[in-house]
């Protein structure tokens, strides 16, 4: 063929396919990367952000593939997984959201995570003082998540009432769209206080802790974390809720303020 004899034409023939299973090979091994590089999208708690900032940034070293967290209030980011909103992995700040979302089928492979607890916070240069936890009577602005909607809300709402202490300060309380919001009304100094979670009152030098909810008042503080239903890259989902449970993880966690939920 073209002045080429039979057994060069099979030498060629030969090396031919050696270079293309070879270039099958390569492609095998960068579809390999390329899958392990997918990005997903980590919706989170606000109360997380700097937590599972640090643990993406781990993930991705470790695992090779991008976790891009979206920081909002629990109950936001549930209204945006029920809305087709392109989330891969959810992580909540209680389990009521969650259960709710894996009722409609949105959310699968439910584990707890982590616990935190309640304080309230007023400006590192106020003097105001509680000594006990029905000082809070005293406090005429005070700023929590919105406490028909947002955990940290609907927590410090069932902390004051099972205490018998919200009719009193219920109108004195300023619902926002999240915990860092409640957070940030005090280090503005435009409440007196705000009823955070302790992981909150640890990440800003403008505010002081005046009061941590006794555990025996406190409500279960449960984040639990779920692959959603509809990812549409659910091995890096898995690969990333896995690394969630690794000890590099929960030493990220603990450093951060969080209680561990025994694995």
């Amino acid at each position: 063929m073209f002045g080429m004899t039979r057994a060069g034409f099979a030498l060629a023939t030969r090396a031919s396919w050696r270079i293309m299973r070879s270039l099958i090979v390569l492609f095998l091994l960068l579809g390999s990367l390329f899958a392990k590089a997918e990005e997903i999208r980590v919706a989170a708690a606000a109360s997380l952000a700097e937590a599972v900032t640090e643990v993406a940034a781990a993930s991705q070293k470790t695992n090779g593939g991008k976790a891009v967290p979206v920081f909002a209030g629990s109950n936001v980011l549930a209204r945006q997984i029920e809305e087709g909103a392109p989330l891969d992995v959810f992580i909540s700040a209680d389990s009521a959201t969650m259960e709710n979302l894996a009722q409609a089928k949105l959310v699968r492979n439910i584990e707890p995570l982590l616990t935190n607890s309640l304080v309230v916070v007023v400006s590192a240069e106020s003097d105001l003082k509680i000594t006990r936890s029905a000082d809070i009577q005293k406090l005429k602005r005070i700023a929590i998540g919105d406490p028909t909607a947002v955990p940290a809300g609907v927590y410090a709402k069932t902390w004051l009432t099972s205490i018998k202490l919200w009719q009193s300060v219920e109108p004195r309380c300023i619902g926002t769209e999240n915990v860092r919001a409640a957070l940030a009304a005090v280090e503005a100094e435009n409440v007196d206080a705000a009823i955070v979670y302790r992981t909150d009152a640890a990440i800003s030098r403008k505010v002081r802790i005046a009061w941590s909810v006794p555990e025996n008042e406190s409500p279960e503080i449960i984040y639990p974390f779920a692959i959603c239903s509809a990812t549409k890259q659910p091995d890096a989902a898995k690969r990333f809720t896995d690394f969630l449970k690794s000890e590099e993880s929960r030493k990220i966690f603990s450093a951060r303020g969080f209680g561990l939920v025994e694995k």
